[in-house]
């Protein structure tokens, strides 16, 4: 049967989809493509062994499946991923210890004075806000430096790959979100439980 097939991918998604001409031949072979049932792999490939050893005695039986083919192209991309998210993780939890080192000196700071604001009428929610404002510029400057810079090495990266998809607004307003949340419940157990406490206790604070 001669004709034409839509395109597709013979090698990894770092290349663009070349021309190939298939061609059929039953005298010459280097390889074969055999599809197997995942039930008896071990079975299956000691008869396709003894069957090469029948056809050609002389040449080694070497076997590769299509699935760890696939797996070797992007393996680096899964090293480096896995890399990423590790160093992420240790990179969270280092900056919660420090907000949370941080807003403790912040609300010892400010003992007396958070005291004399609740005497004179300031709510819990007030004095919460009061806490982290300072901490939520700095998270939303921080996040001001990081786009452009993650744009930056994304962008780089992307260019690796043949089809690739465009790198939205979207992706690092999420990410700026996700930072603030993580740095506001950081902090707001330090916050809530400094404007929760006694206020006479505040003011007799040394």
């Amino acid at each position: 049967m001669i004709g034409v097939v839509e395109d597709f991918h013979i090698e990894s998604l770092h290349k663009q989809i070349s021309p190939l001409f298939i061609g059929y031949t039953t005298h010459i072979f280097n390889s074969l493509s055999i599809r197997i049932s995942a039930e008896k792999i071990p079975e299956t490939i000691a008869f396709l062994r003894d069957k090469m050893r029948e056809w050609d005695p002389y040449r080694p039986f070497e076997y590769t499946f299509l699935d760890d083919s696939f797996d070797a192209q992007y393996r680096a991309e899964e090293r480096l991923s896995s890399i990423f998210s590790y160093f992420s993780v240790l990179a969270t939890f280092i900056a919660c210890l420090g907000l949370f080192g941080l807003a403790s000196f912040t609300a010892e700071k400010k003992t007396k004075e958070i005291g004399i604001r609740k005497v004179l009428g300031a709510s819990v929610p007030g004095i919460v806000v009061l806490l982290s404002k300072e901490f939520t510029k700095w998270v939303l400057v921080a996040n001001a430096i990081a786009w452009p810079v993650a744009y930056f090495f994304l962008s780089r990266w992307l260019q690796g790959f043949a089809y690739r998809m465009n790198i939205t607004l979207f992706t690092f307003v999420f990410a700026g979100v996700i930072s603030l949340a993580i740095a506001l419940g950081t902090v707001s157990y330090q916050a809530l439980r400094t404007a929760t406490s006694n206020p006479a206790d505040s003011l007799r604070y040394e």
